[in-house]
């Protein structure tokens, strides 16, 4: 093994100048990630000097076995936190061999929003809370609990240590910088299992939160565990997992931004049954009302209650300008969706 671990860790740099591009791409369940490398002929910063690929869509269940051809445009660069040196880690969206965007694509829809002049002028900013699973490989049972039984009540758990508490924390931490070597503005981790990316701007944020999940279902492959974004993997009488999605623009960060923060609010709440609906598939099954959410089909927001759709923070409300947090996206939703239409209700859209 030591050999394989030799070549594995490789500094290519010492003999080519050549690299190794991770073309990535989200398959046909919209959850699911897609990779495949290529070689270049050297370092590549700008993702507009890499060349455009081409995938077999009837493998993923984005195209049919008689045209399959679809194509990757790369959108995003960030260094490989796994072959290392100048290897690099391509986020790419997907096209028909016309140049039209696949129905899957939710990237292309998003740039739009965040292209448009009204949107660009607030500069608006997200921080996503990531929550996630991790399960035992075989049994796809959560890492740590007995298998074919059930842990104590949850409360030990949250941000705790210790062998009989927090299980994982290898993969937690070795996530962690991983992103950080990649370039990912991730912010911060807590024992949920939890990592926050962002503040970040516009389309970015989907980008760097798509890389991230990326790099975990890779560390996760190495562990021999399995990632999941289920909202609620296990039923039963604890919280389930979310995306809360944090937001401020410009205009709400200036003097007097908590006024605008509540008119913001306020079309949130007369569009909520459009965003329970952009916002991750079994949603249902942890926006209960109990477990620190709001019912699904309850609007509500407040300063500091974590019980409610929209959370405002203590410092937001004392301060008079700041951010909020939408706590209705779920575990497994998609960022280029949640952001672009947080953009587009508060920002674009005329009640």
């Amino acid at each position: 093994m030591s050999l394989l671990s030799d070549l594995i860790n490789l500094d290519l740099s010492e003999s080519t100048e050549k690299v190794i591009a991770e073309y990535i791409w989200v398959g046909g369940s919209g959850t699911d990630l897609r990779s495949k490398a290529r070689t270049l002929p050297g370092p590549v910063s700008d993702p507009s000097k890499l060349p455009k690929w081409n995938y077999d869509g009837s493998s993923t269940g984005q195209a049919p076995g008689e045209d399959s051809e679809v194509i990757l445009y790369p959108q995003a660069i960030f260094k490989d936190p796994f072959r290392r040196g100048n290897n690099i880690l391509v986020i790419c969206d997907a096209y028909t061999p016309a140049g039209v965007p696949i129905p899957t694509n939710k990237r292309a829809a998003a740039a739009k929003i965040f292209s448009h002049p009204d949107v660009v002028a607030e500069v608006p900013w997200y921080g996503i809370e990531q929550e996630y699973t991790l399960l035992q490989k075989d049994v796809n049972w959560p890492l740590g609990w007995p298998v074919g039984g059930y842990p104590g009540p949850q409360g030990p758990y949250y941000c705790a240590a210790g062998a009989d508490k927090a299980f994982g924390r290898d993969i937690v931490d070795s996530h962690y910088k991983a992103c950080l070597y990649a370039g990912i503005n991730i912010s911060g981790i807590n024992g949920e299992w939890e990592f926050q990316v962002g503040p970040s701007v516009g389309i970015s944020a989907g980008d760097e939160l798509w890389a991230a999940r990326y790099i975990l279902e890779r560390i996760t492959e190495i562990a021999g565990v399995v990632l999941s974004l289920d909202p609620k993997p296990i039923q039963g009488d604890w919280n389930g997992a979310g995306a809360h999605t944090n937001y401020s623009t410009k205009s709400m960060r200036a003097d007097g931004g908590f006024e605008v923060i509540k008119k913001a609010i306020e079309k949130l709440g007369l569009r909520h049954k459009e965003h329970i609906a952009a916002y991750g598939e079994g949603n249902e099954r942890r926006l209960t009302g109990k477990h620190e959410t709001a019912d699904i089909n309850t609007f509500k927001w407040g300063v500091a209650n974590r019980g409610a759709s929209i959370r405002v923070g203590r410092d937001t409300e004392k301060e008079g300008k700041g951010y909020f947090e939408d706590r209705r996206p779920a575990s497994n939703m998609d960022p280029y969706v949640v952001t672009s239409l947080v953009a587009e209700t508060t920002l674009l859209w005329k009640p």
